[in-house]
């Protein structure tokens, strides 16, 4: 039967007493009584001479005790009367500790320098989608001039994909938010009388920024993370990399036909966003402010002009482009294994609405400034 093992502390020689059976099975109950040991002198002697087994457990739990005792500055440890093989295990499981590296800690930096390692790796990733646009316009050109390699079929598939299959979606959002548009702008204009207006301002409103702003946001959402999404697949399952064994460029085939579609449908589903945002504001004006479906559509002809749903229209080729390729160049961007898939097609949706609102920023300005 296994002997109890315990350390005991000799008044008379002022020694540690270790007997018993130091082995895996008692590494608990010697640990909680090593816990507990307090130091009498600054000369710590260890007796061994009672010990009846001892493994490589039991000796590196000593020797981890012996050096947490000598990091609280009690020098002169001393062991005696350990058996031959102990002393040779015991000097074994410290050169072992000796030279075992510590697990390495991760440095915190300053957050300047994590200011500065974010704006550098903003920078290279702006550099390479620079690169990325240049490769596309040299494919473009080069398929223009060979109008052989016109992947027709899959600018079709595209238009399907996300021009077709997204008029439901489209509809029904533009439906709402003209409601929504309709319903607060009658609260404020009923209180002034002026409730005719209200065609004025829902006209105004979702044929020149509504309308194209959010269907850009809602197919960069459904669109762009599907670009995304399928070029990072392709990417890990090295499908790109047979194409360019085939001598098919991945522009030629997978991007430009992307792109090109989208800048076809996009301005397409403005005008069917504009037309079902109109539908959802003229419902709520006449059922808030009693102004007939004749009364808006008349006012609607004579009060705004072409200009305004030209540019609406006008602003959703660029919203195209900049979905289209950031959707593409995060998928090409896709490394390693299917989490990076995510992570890419997260950040191409969050760019993507971030340079629409940008460039939507930058147009009402430059309309400001040519008064259009």
């Amino acid at each position: 039967m296994v002997m109890e093992a315990f350390v005991q502390y000799d008044h008379a020689t002022h020694q540690y007493i270790c007997q018993g059976d130091w082995v895996l099975s008692r590494v608990p109950d010697i640990k909680k009584q090593l816990k507990f040991l307090l130091s009498k002198s600054n000369d710590l002697t260890f007796d061994g001479a009672k010990i009846n087994k001892m493994d490589s457990a039991g000796v590196w739990l000593l020797v981890r005790w012996l050096k947490e005792s000598s990091a609280h500055e009690r020098a002169n440890i001393h062991l005696k009367n350990f058996s031959d093989h102990h002393q040779q295990l015991i000097s074994l499981i410290e050169q072992q500790t000796a030279t075992q590296k510590k697990i390495p800690h991760l440095p915190h930096h300053h957050w300047i320098y994590q200011l500065g390692d974010f704006s550098y790796q903003q920078f290279s990733e702006l550099k390479r989608y620079l690169a990325f646009v240049g490769q596309l316009t040299y494919e473009s050109i080069r398929i223009i001039s060979h109008p052989v390699h016109v992947r027709w079929r899959a600018f079709l598939n595209v238009i399907d994909t996300s021009g077709y299959q997204a008029l439901p979606i489209i509809a029904l959002l533009s439906f709402m938010v003209g409601i929504v548009i309709a319903y607060q702008m009658a609260l404020q204009l009923r209180n002034y009388g002026a409730n005719i207006y209200i065609v004025d301002f829902l006209g105004l409103s979702i044929l020149r920024e509504f309308g194209p702003l959010l269907t850009a946001i809602m197919v960069a959402g459904r669109t762009g993370a599907a670009f995304t999404a399928q070029l990072g697949t392709m990417k890990i399952n090295q499908e790109i990399d047979a194409l360019n064994t085939m001598g098919v460029t991945p522009a030629e085939l997978l991007i430009l036909p992307r792109i090109v579609g989208l800048v076809v449908a996009l301005p397409l589903l403005t005008i069917w966003s504009d037309i079902f945002g109109l539908i959802g504001g003229m419902i709520m004006a006449h059922n808030m402010l009693g102004i007939s479906t004749h009364d808006f559509l008349l006012r609607f002809q004579q009060n705004i002009p072409l200009r305004t749903l030209l540019i609406g229209i006008g602003k959703a080729p660029v919203f195209a482009l900049l979905i289209s390729s950031i959707g593409c160049f995060q998928g090409m961007e896709v490394r390693g294994s299917a989490d990076s898939v995510g992570k890419r097609t997260t950040r191409s949706v969050v760019l993507a609405i971030f340079y629409i609102i940008v460039a939507d920023a930058i147009f009402s300005v430059l309309f400001s400034k040519f008064n259009l």
